[in-house]
């Protein structure tokens, strides 16, 4: 078992009890530092012991990726002097995860480590008897509180419950009293042995993650199909999903990468509208392609009318919590409970808030209650539990329910599902789901999701819920993001001001050759499907930013891959018309406002005054967006990138990183080094 000096043991029992003033504040930073220094100097052959086969391995890279990602996630929100403060607790808590690898049990208490442990400092022979115990540092119960977003738990008030020797997730350590075992009365305390070679090989754990298979968009040609036809996206999960798989050491599967959500996941500075009414004003810029230099990339941008605080509609929302048992982990249930305490923040005075959780069954843990009750709300949320099977399609009925109960008349009614997307109780396909969802939808009650954890991520269903309910699909894998996501953006995703939404392109082939839509693949429509007002559609919220691409081939470029026909006619620009001789394309948005029926339509030609002659005579959100579909696209191993490198793209992002206040363009940039760093060569 990893372990550390007397000296420096000492040292960290202190910090875990220091008083919050400025000079112990210092002191306590400075030793919780040490203590984490005499982890990683611990001796190379009780590091091995822990560490020995690829589960001790990823067990240790695990607990200190999550340390840090915590204390970066507390920064950006917190700032740095009370994120500083965070590594008292976590010290102690890294450690403690450390310390137990090793095979026997503990007990949480204000007294902190003492017991066992303490027989080890002392120099004894760490014998393990049957009414011996190792109580958990105080520091592990301070750290399990503040993660769920509550108050340390008073240690040893909610009785005795038997758990794990190495608990995967769960409730905060501090409520269970955890003793040994008479199996292990007379073991030595040591390293669980790992396989010998020979032995049983090791077995990653299943990963039952679910995402849907998409073929990336082929290219078409201008003459034979000169139509091109989509739902807007304005979902952000795709981009999540990649980040946490990229900080965990990992490329992501192809499948994973939908590149319009990459895309749309940062906001930009595009042209807005002067009022609700027009919600939009299309802006188009056609410019080299990065990535090839006989094609252009025609860029579509588009921003909703931002609605003022005073116009905002009143939100009658109903929580819908997911509390089964694949939940019980720390980046799940706990962080869903403190992502629904930052959301609370946002609503107004006479907004209603509602709960249900699902578990085996499902219920209503808070009854239709006015937003300024603001206790009573975060009451029902920390008392949320985790355990049971997926009564996913229950709670759904049951949230649906309580919205019609306080059904908003000319507001918002929206059901916000957060889970892992793991439904196996009850309606369980897809299609049965997906009619319920619709169902709802004509009501006037839409859905979004919110996505948590790994492993058992069903992402498939979580698109088809939100693309079905009028609502968005993101996925939560931090703090960060949940603040991203319900409080800086919290407008756009809560209030729609456009519904069915839907572009379509016309390309000229006396100008195009050929073209290919980057991203949209699972939103793709019918030509017909553009004027038909029944046929769904993605919506925009206040402020929504929306970009889509096209890569283009101009006439008689030596980029063209699909030959001429042998007895087809070149289409000719209208007669009589000037600017249609130099039109690439014309576009046609059609939206319709919030409670009408009936859509309205944008028109605008893209013609050779959109065009700009070099890519850095382009606008540094044009040119950020551009990387970001890079790097989608060569994560889903485009053959169109296959000659672009990673630097490249990096190089182009970086020149164009403009204003970023929370540093989300700087981190996309250490995803890529990570991106490239995996494939073992910045070429592949």
């Amino acid at each position: 078992m990893l372990m550390i000096d007397d000296n420096e043991l000492g040292k960290l029992k202190q910090t875990a009890s220091v008083e919050p003033r400025d000079e112990a504040r210092e002191r306590a930073i400075a030793a919780a530092m040490e203590a984490f220094d005499a982890l990683r100097a611990a001796e190379a052959e009780k590091v091995a012991a822990v560490t020995q086969g690829p589960a001790g391995r990823d067990r240790l890279i695990s607990i200190a990726t999550g340390a840090w990602r915590f204390v970066m996630d507390a920064r950006r929100i917190t700032g740095p002097a009370i994120a500083a403060l965070l590594i008292v607790p976590l010290g102690g808590y890294v450690a403690w995860k450390i310390m137990e690898t090793a095979p026997f049990r503990t007990i949480a208490t204000d007294d902190g480590i003492t017991g066992l442990q303490q027989r080890v400092d002392d120099g004894a022979d760490a014998r393990v008897t049957a009414d011996e115990t190792m109580e958990v540092p105080r520091a592990k119960v301070e750290a399990d509180s503040e993660i769920a977003g509550g108050e340390p738990a008073p240690v040893g008030q909610l009785g005795t419950q038997q758990y794990d020797a190495a608990p995967q997730g769960g409730a905060p350590l501090a409520a269970k009293r955890m003793e040994m075992p008479a199996t292990l009365a007379q073991e030595r305390v040591r390293p669980m042995p790992f396989p010998a070679p020979g032995d049983q090989p090791y077995a990653a754990p299943e990963n039952r993650d679910r995402i849907e298979g998409l073929d990336t968009n082929p290219v078409k040609s201008a003459l034979e199909t000169p139509v091109s036809t989509f739902s807007v996206d304005v979902d952000t999960a795709s981009y999540a999903l990649v980040r946490r798989q990229l900080n965990e050491g990992r490329l992501p599967a192809p499948d994973t990468v939908r590149v319009e959500e990459m895309i749309n996941y940062f906001s930009y500075d595009w042209p807005t509208a002067d009022s609700a009414e027009v919600p939009f004003r299309p802006t188009v810029t056609v410019v080299p392609s990065p990535w090839n230099a006989h094609r252009k990339l025609m860029h579509v941008a588009i921003k909703g009318y931002d609605l003022k605080p005073a116009t905002r509609p009143k939100a009658n929302l109903v929580l819908l919590a997911d509390t089964s048992g694949s939940m019980n982990a720390p980046d799940k249930l706990p962080l869903l409970k403190a992502s629904f305490r930052l959301l609370l923040d946002q609503l107004g005075a006479d907004d209603t808030v509602s709960i249900v959780s699902y578990a085996g069954t499902a219920g209503a843990v808070l009854e239709p209650t006015r937003a300024s009750e603001k206790a009573k709300i975060l009451a029902a949320i920390d008392g949320l539990g985790a355990g049971g099977s997926t009564a996913g399609a229950a709670g759904i009925t049951q949230a649906y329910a309580l919205a019609e109960q306080s059904f908003v008349e000319d507001g918002v009614n929206r059901v916000m599902l957060a889970t892992d997307g793991d439904f196996n109780v009850g309606m369980s396909s897809d299609e049965e789901l997906k009619r319920l969802i619709e169902d709802e939808r004509e009501k006037g009650i839409f859905l979004s999701v919110f996505g948590f954890g790994e492993g058992n991520y069903n992402d498939q269903l979580m698109q088809v819920l939100a693309q079905n309910g009028n609502g968005t699909a993101a996925y939560i894998d931090t703090l960060a993001e949940a603040e991203k996501t319900l409080v800086q953006e919290a407008t756009s995703t809560l209030f729609p001001i456009a519904r069915d939404v839907k572009i379509q392109v016309e390309f000229n082939p006396a100008m195009v050759a050929e073209y290919r839509l980057i991203g949209y693949e699972t939103r793709a429509l019918n030509r017909e499907d553009f004027n038909n007002d029944r046929v769904d559609a993605g919506d925009v919220g206040s402020g929504h930013s929306v970009t889509a691409m096209y890569e283009i081939t101009p006439k008689g470029s030596p980029a063209q891959v699909i030959d001429d026909l042998r007895y087809g006619k070149h289409e000719r620009a209208r007669a009589g018309d000037d600017n249609a001789s130099r039109e690439y394309a014309f576009l046609k948005l059609r939206y319709k406002l919030p409670g009408e029926d009936v859509s309205k339509l944008i028109e605008t030609p893209v013609t050779t005054a959109n065009e700009k002659a070099t890519l850095d005579d382009a606008s540094n959100d044009v040119r950020f967006s551009i990387a970001v579909a890079g790097f989608g696209q060569k994560l889903r191993k485009a053959d169109n990138l296959a000659e672009t490198s990673w630097v490249d793209i990096a190089e182009l992002a970086a020149r164009a990183r403009g204003n970023d206040p929370y540093g989300y363009r700087a981190e996309f940039l250490r995803l890529m080094k990570l991106a490239g760093a995996l494939t073992g060569s910045d070429k592949q």
